[in-house]
């Protein structure tokens, strides 16, 4: 097998395994499955590796279950993500963007998310929150295809006990984010449409006048993009933030 072969088929089994982990988190959403899910899903992974990695690339949402429909997550669960952050650790920030990477930038954030809500919904006393990254959080909601791909990136900090810059300022520009949502459902691009759509859920949980009718659009997508486990995580998501059921 050759080197591509290989990468290639690596890729295969990690994207496998994180649609099989949305498949597991969404189960619990709906009051399915096991009390540890995430323990469950990698003890019975035949490639240990992949589930850990599958862990990293959910990030916050992991404990989507418990910030959604209440709940402390289980301490083998938090085991889970501890290891999947040490075989995967975060890469290192060497610059905020423009200058450094995008994708290390967000990584970063969705971290962030990741340890508030353990610090939230766990017994961690006040200083076990961990501190946002230094690199500015949004800067031009002018570039509003920019923006959108930026929330969309990170999405997974669309839960509720997830506060701070990144949600605050989302909050505050409604406008540029609906563009963005339009812009993707034109371009049929349901993925990004989903996890924008999560922030508009959140953002009319929280009172925010929106141009764009978030349950209708969050059931539009369901309609024309059923099927994949992320972008179903992403809708039920976003169910919940309306009030309705996953």
């Amino acid at each position: 097998m050759t080197t591509g072969s290989a990468e290639r088929a690596a890729r295969a089994v990690y994207t496998e395994a994180t649609a099989e982990l949305a498949r597991c988190v969404l189960d619990a959403l709906r009051g399915a499955g096991d009390t540890a899910p995430l323990a469950r899903f990698t003890e019975a992974a035949t490639d240990p590796k992949a589930a850990l990695a599958a862990v990293r690339v959910l990030g916050a949402d992991v404990l989507a279950p418990y910030a959604l429909t209440g709940g402390t997550p289980h301490p083998r669960d938090l085991t889970v993500i501890a290891q999947a952050t040490a075989v995967f650790p975060a890469p290192v920030l060497t610059a905020p963007p423009p200058e450094g990477p995008l994708e290390n930038w967000a990584i970063a954030w969705r971290d962030w998310a990741t340890g508030r809500l353990i610090a939230g919904l766990g017994d961690g006393a006040a200083d076990d929150t961990p501190q946002p990254p230094a690199a500015p959080v949004l800067t031009d909601t002018a570039d509003w295809t920019r923006w959108s791909a930026v929330c969309a990136r990170l999405a997974t900090l669309a839960l509720p006990g997830v506060t701070g810059p990144v949600p605050a300022v989302v909050r505050r520009h409604p406008v540029p984010l609906a563009r963005g949502t339009t812009r993707a459902l034109l371009r049929r691009d349901y993925p990004t449409a989903a996890r924008l759509a999560r922030w508009l859920a959140a953002a009319h949980r929280d009172g925010v006048p929106l141009p764009l009718d978030p349950a209708a659009l969050t059931e539009h997508i369901a309609l024309h993009a059923a099927g994949e486990p992320r972008l179903a995580l992403d809708l039920a998501v976003a169910r919940l933030l309306l009030g309705r059921t996953a």
